[in-house]
């Protein structure tokens, strides 16, 4: 467990000036999680504010069914916690989805230093209102009348635009995307999202390789998920 990490290096703490930074990096210290690990759990108290240096993770909640249904996937630099008050317990829950490691400052002090410097509330405020904004395209994009693989095709093509690499053979998602993964992205049984897939891949949009998806053609896949053409 490392301790007393510089984290002006985060672009969250840009704007911030360099004794918050400072106050916040000595308490601070960077915990090791393994794929499939907890960060946080719904419905009990969040004691830290935690940022992603390494790997990815996942917000989801669970359904009255008792699926999953994942939220946001969140990568390098980002803010994990729903809940930043800490008013109320979280609501979702945070998982790390490959090995990562994960800034963790205690939440009393990070809201005292929100008090004494506005530059860091305006940062909080940026990053949820980023994550609200993620929402509206999410429920945008997930209207009944807009059938499932377009559904899929956004999912994707908002995957392939925060985490892709580009390949011969069009923009890899670097993230390892099972069928139980993207059933709970669209909040669907499996053999739905399966069925979703092998009709992306018939059209050409998609190519998959285990666990791994290429968007052959970006253009055309953002062209598919706006009206279905």
């Amino acid at each position: 467990m490392e301790k007393n990490i510089p984290i002006s290096q985060i672009p969250f703490f840009d704007s911030v000036s360099q004794d918050t930074c400072s106050r916040l990096a000595a308490a601070s210290r960077i915990s090791g999680y393994d794929r499939g690990k907890m960060i946080y759990r719904a419905k009990e108290p969040v004691k830290k504010i935690c940022f992603q240096l390494q790997g990815k993770s996942i917000l989801y909640n669970v359904t009255h069914s008792g699926s999953r249904k994942i939220i946001f996937v969140l990568g390098q630099g980002e803010l994990l916690n729903d809940h930043v008050l800490n008013i109320h317990e979280s609501s979702l829950f945070c998982e790390a989805i490959e090995k990562s490691r994960i800034l963790e400052i205690p939440s009393g002090l990070f809201l005292r230093e929100m008090e004494k410097d506005f530059s860091l509330t305006k940062a909080v405020i940026a990053a949820q209102e980023k994550k609200i904004w993620r929402m509206g395209h999410q429920l945008k994009n997930t209207r009944g009348n807009i059938y499932l693989e377009r559904k899929l095709a956004a999912k994707l093509w908002k995957l392939a635009r925060d985490f892709g690499r580009k390949t011969e053979e069009g923009i890899e998602i670097d993230l390892n995307l099972s069928i139980t993964f993207l059933a709970d992205l669209l909040g669907v049984p499996r053999e739905t999202a399966s069925r979703a897939c092998k009709s992306l891949a018939a059209l050409q949009l998609i190519t998959m390789r285990q666990k791994r998806i290429i968007i052959t053609d970006p253009d055309r896949m953002s062209q598919f998920y706006k009206s279905g053409s």
